[in-house]
C-alpha cells in the first residue's frame, strides 16, 4: 500500500508527524510512504499550492494523508495560487467529491456530550457533503453595489451528474445502515 502524506501548514506538519507514527508502528509489510509538498510551503517552494509531482504523487497513491493547508504570509495571492487551492485542486483531480462525517457518542462518554445523555447514547448521525461542485468553483467576485459599497458574490450550481452523485453515495450510506436521509441545503 501507497500512501501519499501531505502534511501542507500549519498544525499540518504536527498532526501528520504523530499520525505518521502511528502508522510505522504498525509496521505493515509493504507500506510504503511518500511526503508531498502542498499549501503555502508548496507555494514558497514550489510557486505553486499543489506542484504537478506532488499530484502525480497523490494519483498514484492508494491513500492521503493530508494534514491543513493555509498561510497569512500567502493571504494577498491571486486566487489560484492560495494555500487553500491544494486541496480543491486535489478534490477535482482525483474526483473526491463526497465526505463523510460521522456522529457517534461513545460508550461511557454520553455525559460529555452537550445533548441529554439518552440522546447522545443513541446518536448515530452521518453527514454526506458534497465537495466539488457548488461555491467550490463557481464564479466569485467583488463589485461596488448601488450604496458605494463593496460586496462580495459567489454563484453556486450543481450539474446533473454532481447531485446524481452525491444522492447515491447518501443513498447507499442510509440503506445500509437502515436509517432514513434528510437533505439539507446550506441555503
Amino acid at each position: 500500500m501507497k500512501i501519499a502524506v501531505l502534511p501542507g501548514d500549519g498544525i499540518g506538519p504536527e498532526v501528520t508527524a504523530e499520525a505518521v507514527a502511528v502508522i510505522e508502528n504498525l509496521a505493515l509489510p509493504g507500506l510504503t510512504l511518500f511526503t508531498g509538498d502542498v499549501g503555502g510551503i508548496a507555494y514558497k517552494r514550489h510557486g505553486h499550492p499543489l506542484p504537478q509531482a506532488t499530484l502525480d504523487m497523490a494519483r498514484a497513491a492508494d491513500a492521503i494523508l493530508f494534514g491543513a493547508v493555509g498561510d497569512p504570509d500567502c493571504d494577498a495571492l491571486d486566487r489560484h495560487l492560495r494555500p487553500e487551492q491544494a486541496i480543491l485542486g486535489l478534490r477535482k483531480h482525483l474526483g473526491l467529491f463526497a465526505n463523510l462525517r460521522p456522529a457517534r457518542v461513545f460508550a461511557g462518554l454520553e455525559h460529555l456530550s452537550p445533548l441529554r445523555a439518552d440522546i447522545a447514547a443513541s446518536l448515530d448521525l452521518l453527514i454526506v457533503r458534497e465537495l466539488t461542485g457548488d461555491v467550490y468553483f463557481g464564479a466569485k467576485g467583488q463589485r461596488i453595489n448601488d450604496a458605494g459599497e463593496r460586496e462580495g458574490w459567489d454563484a453556486m450550481s450543481y450539474a446533473d451528474h454532481e447531485v446524481r452523485r452525491i444522492a447515491h453515495v447518501a443513498l447507499r450510506a442510509a440503506a445500509a445502515g437502515g436509517h432514513k436521509l434528510t437533505s439539507v441545503d446550506k441555503a
